[in-house]
Parts: C-alpha cells; structure tokens; sequence
C-alpha cells in the first residue's frame, strides 16, 4: 500500500470521528423579519452561474428562511432552514436539496436539532439510491442554513471562536466553521462609498482527519462573507462552496432588470 494510499484509507476513517460540541448560540441583536432578496451566482472571474431568490418569513419568533439557485445546465440548489429567535438564534430544522449536473454528488439532507436526526439521500457510484439515517449530537450554535443571520449579529469585537455545521456528505459529519475577519473592504452605491466586515470562515475537520487533509490535498477553501455593519445590518456578498469538494463561487445580491420602455403614462381626469 503505497503512502498516499495509507493517508486516504486513515482519512476515510478520521472523518467517522465525532467533533465535541460546544459554543453558545448568537444573541439576537437584531430581529428578522419579512424578505425577498435576488441574488447572483458566478465564478470568481465573473462568469454566471445561476440566478437565485433568498425567502424569508416570520411568525412570532420562528423564521423560515429558504435559497433557491436554478443553474443554467437545470440543476438547483434548494435549502429551507427554520430557526427561532427569542433571545438567542437556534436552528430548529435544515432542508437542503442539490441535484443536477452541477453537483458530483446530487444530495437531499434534512436535519432536526433538538432530535438529532439526520438523513442523508443520495445515489452511490453505480446510481443506486441510498440512505444514511444518523442520530447526532448537534450543539445550539449549528449554523446549517443561517450563516448570513448569524454573521449580521455578531459584535466584531467579540466574535465567537467558531459555529457548528454539518457537512452534507453522503456520511454527515458535524465540523467547526473557525471565524476570524479580515480588512474591512470598501465598496459604492451609485457612487457613495460604503466598508463591509470581511468574516472568513475556516472548516475545521478536526481530529485526525483534520490533519491527513491537506496532506491528501482536501483541505476545504476558506469561506468569506462581507456584511455592511451599522443601523442595519446587511449581506453584500460571499466567496464559498455549496458543497464539500466544489469550487469558490461568488453570490452576490443584484437589482432586476426592466425591458426598455418609453415614459410612463399617467392618466386622470381634468378638474374643472
């Protein structure tokens, strides 16, 4: 058995370990509410990729969220997340569907927190399907599907060590996103200049597994998101993976676009 083939059979064991739980979830600073966002997927060289809608709905202190990208090969990435938000934001469920060409590994996760079930769908290599039905312990600070809620209530000047997540692989496992920032990045609008946190998110495998991945070249990319601070916090774009193993992809919020027409006509009648 050759060196590199030793360090893929101890990986492929590695990731089966358990990451220890920890941190307290993120204190609500401010409430979420009704939203409709449109939203851009491209390459980091500026190619388009897919187009996307970021939903969003509160009934008292639960929130569905949902993010849909509809690929231009027909594929999509669907993922509807609930979370409560009564003094602390914690996950309630995660829904994540990908599937088409665009993704390797065509996935259907669904986690419950409080229970600790999570179920895997996917298609082995000879396209049979398959099931993974796993009792977890996930921590109050998992952060499947609410990043972007999360990163707009941190304190940068009291930033957690790290959120809790689980990978959708065909065999889930619960790694740590580390949260450090970077220089804060100035962007315009319609020529007024703006700056935005620049929060970068490190998968950390943890264990064993952990330290044989950059050795076998499957260190995940560092993950960055830009939040405008202030008043109002905002989302202005990420750099990240939708998936284990896939490329950097820029998602971006963009305004719609109207066909040309001439002025429009107004109509009333004449006072006398």
């Amino acid at each position: 058995m050759s060196l590199k083939t030793s360090f893929i059979a101890l990986f492929a064991v590695a990731v089966l370990l358990p990451v220890a739980p920890s941190a307290e979830p993120v204190a609500v600073r401010h409430v979420e509410g009704l939203v409709h966002g449109f939203l851009s997927l491209r390459s980091l060289d500026g190619k388009p990729i897919a187009s996307g809608d970021l939903l969003q709905n509160a009934k008292g202190d639960r929130v569905t969220t949902r993010l849909v990208f509809r690929f231009k090969d027909g594929s999509t990435h669907d993922e509807t997340a609930v979370f409560t938000q009564s003094g602390n934001f914690r996950l309630v469920s995660d829904h994540l569907v990908q599937k088409g060409p665009t993704f390797k590994q065509p996935i259907d996760m669904t986690i419950d927190r409080e229970s600790g079930k999570v179920v895997v769908k996917y298609k082995n290599d000879k396209g049979e399907d398959k099931v993974e039905d796993e009792q977890m312990e996930l921590p109050d600070d998992l952060a499947n599907g609410i990043i972007i809620t999360l990163l707009k209530n941190v304190k940068s000047d009291g930033l957690p060590q790290s959120f809790s997540f689980v990978a959708a692989t065909p065999k889930p496992r619960l790694v740590k996103l580390k949260i450090t920032t970077a220089v804060a990045d100035p962007f315009t609008t319609t020529g007024t200049g703006h700056k935005a946190t620049h929060y970068v998110l490190k998968i950390d495998i943890g264990g064993v597994a952990g330290v044989v991945a950059p050795i076998i070249g499957k260190d995940p990319p560092d993950q960055h998101v830009w939040v405008l601070e202030g008043e109002a916090p905002a989302f202005v774009k990420s750099e990240a993976t939708l998936f284990m193993g896939g490329p950097l992809w820029r998602m971006e919020l963009i305004s719609p676009v109207w066909p040309h027409v001439g002025p429009v006509a107004t109509s009333g009648k004449k006072k006398d």
